[in-house]
């Protein structure tokens, strides 16, 4: 399976509308499994360095095949990877961030959401990746 510009879309609708409800404006950005811009969106409002987070935490999420927030557990001062958030052209690793599974598990993408608090970036990635899991099936 590859991730479909209809699921894309379906995640950029979901995440705009959970964050609508929140009183939110973010940045969605989804990536293929190649880690490649699929499709974005940047909703009125939302601050601009929100643009480059959003695509960082799907970036991380997809070459790491994690949720972003748990790449944090391999670069935080102490761990085995210290550093690691600074490869890659730099990593987000706190919340937001969301890999895109097809059927068999295999990654077909991922998602990120920026320009809330963490905990309401990530109250909105799962919105959208709840729709994508619905929408794949």
């Amino acid at each position: 399976m590859t991730l479909s510009s209809h699921q894309a879309h379906v995640i950029l609708d979901r995440a705009e509308a959970k964050a609508r409800e929140l009183g939110l404006s973010v940045v969605v950005a989804v990536l293929d499994g190649g880690a490649h811009l699929k499709a974005f969106h940047r909703m009125d409002g939302a601050v601009l360095a929100s643009v480059d987070i959003a695509i960082r935490k799907a970036s991380t999420a997809v070459l790491f095949q994690a949720n972003s927030e748990d790449v944090w557990e391999y670069c935080k001062p102490g761990a085995p990877a210290q550093g690691l958030q600074l490869t890659n052209g730099g990593l987000a690793t706190f919340g937001g961030g969301i890999p895109l599974r097809a059927a068999d598990q295999s990654i077909v993408g991922a998602l990120g959401i920026s320009g809330g608090s963490v905990s309401q970036d990530v109250e909105v990635a799962q919105a959208a990746h709840a729709a994508f899991e619905t929408e794949r099936n």
